[in-house]
């Protein structure tokens, strides 16, 4: 057993967790835990831009910004963290241009931004420029900025150690448990303030963008910590993966002026969203994809529409909106140089020549670990905040994002909320001591690894995964009833059951046992998976990226509240116990696109 001791410890080393180790180094000896290379962390797959109402191309407000975001939510969003994130976006852009970051130039030297999905002018409905990007690999040049910013402030990483377990001496939490990768012992990170920034768990489902790696490790851990989630139902569908893959086609692709065409070659956004068209809310565009297919309008009668952005498709319709801007194949080329590759080798489609096949694609958490607006972990309704323990970016719920979050709010949120946890770890631990690790502080997590490992049954990890990700695509996706839902739920407890009971584990060994990891991340869906099917079936409304079949409204007097569910035995407890922050005035009405 080997036990190091830090004043801050991150735990994931993307965005969230670098921003947040930044900003935690400056006033506190801080390491980092992560189970991948930090620059393959999933950020560097965020694509089209970063939001910031910077106003560089056309007027902009932070105001406007904030509104969107909590239309965009669909009313569920805390207004609060709302106007915290868009108020502070423009700041955390512009440090990450001074930190070196390669943001595309207009012609007088100023950060480019083009149009993204539900960000517009407030006052003519339009869409108005705010996604700051770099091309369309926005997200691996702020991976790649931060990483070299942390290793100029001699951050300490810990490259693929696995983190498993959330060590906790009563209620104060006192380190983390990680197994290093290569040689497979166990590692005790004790520390003083611990931030939690492992992302999402969209491996869930069957079709997704995420990584294989995104299997909600950090919620499982609270949970079996005894700790509440929050706002699990809710988890957003991207409208356009590449089909069948699910690999993510940026929202950019609309932004530079693609246009979703259905078989039979009508352009059908304009039936859902009259104003905005193809650049309305993900939740939204995702629902209308999905009925189009349903209306037997997929293309050649299959699952799936074309998203077009050739230039003689784009130039038609800004013609016909009474654009000047006109664009060629060679600005394709250059705007969206990862997208061009994405099609040519996953779907053998060059964009500028024949359209793009797009479906839905599990793509975003918006629920997770409860945290206040300054990235604080809280553990109940009341905002009881726990000392010393934070977390951001995805696996946070602040909620900035309500029901279904804007696209590029999510690198703001990593940046705005990761610099908000380092700046608090780092306050913290100047006059904290460290809280005792507890007797024996491994021991649970190294009994249940061993279970793992010495598993003689009869099921394959993978085999059980297939059966959940199917499971929760086809149940607990786009569109949900209570029915399938319920079914969904019985099935997800049988596969705990199984999976307890019936495991199998080939690979007996230490040194890089994937096999055994595999098994563990797979026992963290299975718990996340239920969490998120018993609050989907508990919310009977459909409210941004929760569409019920069964319940097709809004219901603002029973539901405006955020769904929190505590573990209680072998069980779950749901309760409806924090309200949302409606401070900014915007009181909750019909979404008009």
């Amino acid at each position: 057993m080997h036990i190091h001791q830090f004043d801050a410890v991150v735990v994931g080393a993307g965005g969230a967790g670098m921003m947040a180790a930044l900003y935690a180094s400056r006033g506190a000896r801080t390491a980092v835990i992560s189970k991948l290379y930090p620059t393959r962390s999933h950020t560097g797959t965020a694509q089209g831009g970063i939001g910031a109402s910077l106003g560089n191309l056309e007027e902009d407000r932070w105001e406007w910004h904030a509104f969107d975001t909590v239309k965009g939510g669909d009313y569920l969003s805390d207004q609060n963290a709302a106007k915290v994130l868009a108020q502070e976006a423009i700041e955390a852009v512009i440090e990450l241009e001074w930190m070196g970051l390669p943001f595309d130039r207009n012609d007088d030297g100023t950060i480019s931004q083009r149009r993204f999905g539900g960000h517009t002018n407030n006052e003519t409905k339009k869409p108005v420029r705010r996604a700051c990007h770099s091309a369309d690999r926005t997200g691996h040049m702020i991976l790649q900025t931060l990483y070299q910013n942390c290793i100029k402030e001699n951050v300490n990483f810990f490259d693929e150690f696995h983190a498993v377990d959330l060590i906790m001496n009563g209620d104060r939490p006192a380190g983390v448990v990680a197994v290093s990768i290569d040689t497979g012992e166990l590692h005790i990170f004790h520390a003083k303030a611990i931030t939690f920034a492992t992302g999402g768990w969209g491996r869930m489902w069957s079709t997704t963008s995420n990584a294989h790696t995104l299997t909600g490790d950090g919620p499982a851990m609270f949970w079996r910590n005894g700790l509440p989630l929050q706002d699990m139902e809710f988890f957003q569908f991207h409208p356009t993966g590449l089909y069948p893959l699910g690999v993510l086609i940026t929202e950019g692709v609309r932004g530079e002026g693609g246009v979703l065409i259905n078989d039979r070659g009508e352009r059908f956004m304009e039936r859902y969203a009259p104003t905005i068209k193809d650049l309305a809310s993900r939740d939204v565009v995702s629902r209308a994809i999905y009925l189009e297919v349903r209306e037997k309008r997929g293309i050649k009668g299959k699952e799936y529409v074309y998203m077009d952005v050739r230039p003689e498709t784009v130039n038609r319709y800004l013609a016909e909106a009474g654009e000047s801007r006109r664009i060629d194949a060679d600005y394709v080329r250059a705007k969206l140089p990862d997208i061009m590759d994405f099609c040519k080798i996953y779907a053998g489609v060059d964009p500028v020549e024949s359209p793009i096949p797009i479906a839905p694609t599990a793509h975003y958490a918006m629920g997770g670990i409860p945290t206040n607006i300054h990235a604080q972990v809280i553990r109940d309704g009341k905002e009881t905040v726990i000392p010393g323990l934070y977390a951001a970016g995805e696996v946070a719920c602040v909620s900035v994002h309500g029901a279904n979050r804007l696209g590029t709010n999510s690198l703001t949120d990593l940046i705005v909320f990761g610099r908000k946890a380092g700046q608090q770890m780092a306050d913290y631990c100047r006059h904290a001591d460290f809280v005792p690790l507890p007797d024996n502080p491994a021991g649970a997590i190294e009994a249940e690894l061993e279970r793992i490992r010495s598993s003689k049954g009869k099921q394959r990890p993978y085999d059980i995964r297939k059966k959940l990700r199917s499971e929760m695509m086809d149940k607990v996706g786009v569109f949900r009833q209570e029915d399938m839902m319920a079914e969904a739920l019985e099935t997800i407890r049988q596969l705990k059951e199984d999976y307890r009971n019936d495991l199998a584990v080939d690979d007996q060994g230490r040194r890089f046992n994937t096999d055994l990891l595999e098994a563990w991340e797979l026992g963290c869906l299975l718990d996340i998976a239920e969490v998120t099917a018993a609050c989907a079936l508990e919310r009977k409304e459909s409210r941004g990226a929760h569409s019920r079949e069964d319940y097709p409204k809004r219901d603002d007097v029973n539901y405006l509240a955020h769904t929190m569910v505590y573990p209680e035995g072998d069980g779950l407890r749901i309760a409806y116990d924090r309200p949302v922050d409606l401070s900014l005035g915007h009181e909750p009405k019909e979404r008009v696109y």
